[in-house]
């Protein structure tokens, strides 16, 4: 066999094993979708054919679009840091009395953020309600999510005393709400939104969803 005839074969199995890692080769990931500003429904909940569906409403683009929470990132930027209000009442917030939020009312600059049960409807689920269960928190520091009426906070979540942390959320509820972090990095919050059908008492459940939140310095 010829020394020209050698070589040629040898460059025919070097492509062919060039094709075949490349047919193999895993996908590049996209990147996360970052939103920092804007109405979102952090937690939108439907209902459909005896499931519940949980998704994130991205209302900054229009027409508004469902997105899975694991494609998304939730920045909180430097200028949602606040000198955290004194009194025991506030004891669950902040380290070294500064911490970061997302505010229940609407503020240029930072995200809208909120929840969503809307589309559930009438009749179908126990009490019309599902239940919102925050069931894990990893990140620098401690998560909370409460309201505040009258310069008082009431705590909805908070995972500095112990999780799962769980409330009731009547259906066709639309509500914004303060989202709390103690210090700067990035968190993942994981939820799993729960009923009981009217029907039969069956519990149904969305299954854990975690959302990713990038809290700048």
């Amino acid at each position: 066999m010829s020394t020209m005839r050698t070589r040629s074969r040898f460059l025919a199995g070097l492509a062919l094993t060039a094709a075949l890692l490349a047919g193999t080769a895993t996908p590049a990931t996209a990147a996360p979708i970052v939103l920092s500003s804007g109405h979102v429904d952090v937690i939108d909940v439907d209902y459909a054919g005896g499931a519940l569906t949980v998704n994130l409403l991205d209302d900054t683009v229009s027409p508004s679009v469902e997105r899975n929470p694991a494609d998304v990132v939730l920045r909180v930027p430097n200028t949602a840091k606040l000198t955290v209000p004194g009194g025991s009442a506030w004891s669950f917030l902040g380290t070294g009395g500064q911490a970061w939020v997302l505010p229940q009312a609407s503020t240029a600059g930072l995200l809208w953020a909120g929840w969503n049960t809307t589309e559930v409807p009438s009749g179908v689920l126990q009490n019309n309600r599902v239940t919102f269960k925050l069931t894990n928190v990893t990140g620098p520091a401690g998560f909370s999510v409460y309201t505040v009426s009258g310069g008082t906070p009431t705590v909805l979540f908070d995972s500095g005393n112990g999780l799962p942390d769980s409330l009731n959320v009547n259906r066709n509820t639309h509500a914004h709400v303060n989202w709390g972090f103690d210090a700067a990095g990035t968190y993942t919050v994981t939820f799993e939104v729960t009923a009981k059908l009217a029907s039969t008492g069956a519990t149904i459940s969305s299954g854990a969803k975690t959302w990713t939140f990038d809290v700048l310095p």
